[in-house]
């Protein structure tokens, strides 16, 4: 085959390649940037695809078993929250893995401003979609909390708090003058008039309880506990109702044994006849920030009305919210002539009629 032949052979094959090259040459730069902006555009949805799609493990028609029971989490959504703050809240509260992703979600699928207010229960790391369900329908069941006996008004907040009923601060705020009842009036110095009234129960409510229709409800349970015949028997004895429930308070702080609840009420009411100071350590625990095992010297001369040490009489209210049975033993003391008492490490009173018995005692057991 000749030169030419040959020349004409290898123009004819690389006649495509050429041909590509002049089409491209030929393209405008508007096409070119349409193309890329294209491309872009489709990486960016592989992208989001990628983010929001359910790990391999979820499958909507896959259940996936675990005998570790899954942790149940309440979460109380208030009227007025925005979408970002409903996600931040479900995040922190580890319902949920990205509040940025529940956010593009809300607005893409139309939930944007349309989430109901309530306290759901929800159990960690759920399924965006569940979520939404949920927030979407206005979830409402029942809480139950259980609130015992001797705890006052910070801890029934934390414990409140800790189920996402209600904000910590605003339930404080709201038992500082809460008082539905002519007994509960608000006294001098004290610093918050629920204290004592919140009666300890087991209570169930549902998810969307203001704080007033929980303390109207533990207030409530108190008073519908306090038959007549209890009204007529502390009236009786001289005792308010106000002055038996911080009676009942001291002696439910005081005490951790059935037995001792009684000869205690008893020490108190005897040392109240006699104008002796009542020196209980549980009124000295009120007054601290943190509890503490042994009260010092020191504590004892804090400048409280609380401080049962320096003043006599009983402190300004009660300390706690007590249970029926110290309410009882305060109107159905022991027979006994004791002054003095201590309690060993295991909680178990110790009891002297004098002074002098009485530092025996502390030596012996503390």
């Amino acid at each position: 085959m000749s030169a030419d032949g040959k020349k004409s052979l290898g123009q004819r094959l690389l006649t495509p390649i050429f041909e590509l090259r002049d089409m491209f040459a030929e393209l405008s730069p508007r096409f070119v940037i349409l193309v890329t902006v294209g491309v872009l555009f489709c990486v960016l949805v592989v992208g989001l695809v990628l983010i929001f799609a359910e790990p391999s493990g979820k499958s909507d028609n896959v259940s996936i078993h675990s005998d570790v029971e899954e942790k149940k989490v309440h979460v109380k959504i208030q009227e007025g929250m925005t979408t970002g703050e409903i996600a931040e809240r479900l995040a922190e509260k580890g319902v949920i893995s990205s509040s940025a992703k529940f956010r593009v979600l809300a607005r893409v699928r139309g939930y944007d401003g349309k989430m109901k207010p309530g306290t759901y229960t929800f159990v960690e790391n759920m399924n965006d979609e569940d979520v939404f369900e949920k927030l979407m329908s206005g979830e409402k069941h029942l809480v139950r909390f259980t609130i015992p006996e001797g705890f006052g008004v910070k801890e029934i907040a934390e414990r409140l708090y800790e189920l996402d009923l209600v904000d910590k601060e605003d339930f404080l705020n709201a038992a500082e003058n809460f008082a539905p009842y002519d007994y509960m009036k608000r006294r001098p110095d004290v610093r918050y008039a629920a204290e004592g009234f919140l009666f300890p129960e087991t209570y169930d409510i549902e998810t969307d309880y203001s704080i007033e229709e929980i303390l109207n409800m533990m207030a409530g349970e108190f008073d519908s506990r306090l038959t007549a015949e209890m009204r007529a028997r502390a009236e009786n004895m001289g005792l308010s109702i106000y002055d038996l429930t911080t009676l009942a308070s001291l002696v439910e702080r005081e005490v951790r044994f059935d037995e001792d609840r009684a000869i205690v009420a008893q020490v108190f009411l005897k040392r109240l006849k006699m104008d002796m100071p009542l020196q209980t350590d549980a009124s000295l625990q009120y007054l601290l920030d943190e509890p503490k095992e042994d009260v010092t010297i020191e504590d004892t001369k804090i400048d409280s009305p609380y401080n049962t040490y320096q003043n006599a009489g009983l402190p300004p209210g009660p300390i706690a919210n007590p249970g029926m049975a110290a309410i009882e033993a305060v109107l159905y003391p022991a027979d006994t002539d004791y002054l003095y008492f201590v309690a060993d490490r295991d909680g178990h009173n110790h009891y002297a009629y004098t002074y002098d018995e009485h530092l025996n005692l502390v030596n012996e057991y503390r």
